[in-house]
């Protein structure tokens, strides 16, 4: 590695209330040179993954590939294909090729740090999400090839599966989804895209080294199994209702 400060890319940056900004924010506190890339306009590239040519990347040190379409609702029995495809072909197609065009130059410098933002859903599915469920899925294979075929030149290839963030998107959503989504979460709020933000700067960092093709949930113990064979289960649900 040259005497350079470190050069960062951060995919699906322009929501200033999303999990890209927040993760551009932070890694240029840490000192980064920070890149932003989106399909709307705010961003250092104005890119459409899906049919845009790519900038040249060969430069950069820390991808994180955040970019992702808006979570398209249908079940696997009614879903028609241009809608699961359009799912595949952003969520995960749109990444893979972001993942590839860093890794040529990451691979001639021996050094580099790929965080993939995947989804609690991409291990335990999500009913009438089937596409977002599979996209999400299939990054985290690609992520733990990627780190396979790598970790011998230095880089690292990671997952972070975030459960509700309370993003400026999610936070548009209905109250009483919300209310219902809040009720299953160990910890009573959503999760904050500060938090997603600061673990994909640990995964980013030099100190990371060792971590690699490993899926890091942050979720607020949503996929926590609670369930117990002791009295502790039956608390609350014999109370008197106020």
């Amino acid at each position: 590695m040259s005497d350079r400060p470190l050069k960062a890319l951060v995919t699906g940056a322009a929501n200033p209330g999303g999990i890209g900004a927040a993760i551009a924010q932070r890694l240029a506190a840490d000192g980064l040179e920070v890149e932003t890339l989106d399909r709307r306009p705010g961003c250092t590239y104005e890119v459409d993954l899906v049919s845009d040519a790519l900038p040249p990347l060969h430069d950069i040190d820390v991808l994180v590939s955040n970019a992702g379409v808006p979570t398209i609702v249908g079940g696997a029995h009614s879903m028609d294909l241009e809608r699961w495809e359009r799912d595949l072909a952003v969520n995960l197609t749109g990444s893979f090729r972001v993942v590839q065009a860093c890794l040529r130059g990451m691979r001639e410098r021996h050094f580099g740090r790929i965080v993939v933002i995947s989804s609690f859903a991409a291990r335990f599915g999500m009913p009438a999400q089937v596409a977002y469920s599979a996209s999400k899925a299939g990054l985290i294979g690609m992520v733990k090839t990627v780190a396979a075929e790598n970790v011998r030149l230095g880089i690292t290839a990671n997952a972070i599966l975030p459960g509700l963030v309370a993003s400026a998107g999610v936070q548009a959503m209905p109250q009483g989804i919300l209310d219902a989504w809040l009720e299953q979460i160990p910890t009573g709020r959503m999760v904050h895209t500060e938090e997603i933000a600061a673990a994909a700067a640990y995964f980013a960092s030099p100190t990371a080294g060792s971590v690699t093709g490993q899926e890091l949930l942050i979720d607020g113990g949503m996929t926590l199994n609670l369930m117990s064979v002791t009295s502790s289960v039956l608390r609350g649900r014999d109370a008197p209702a106020s």
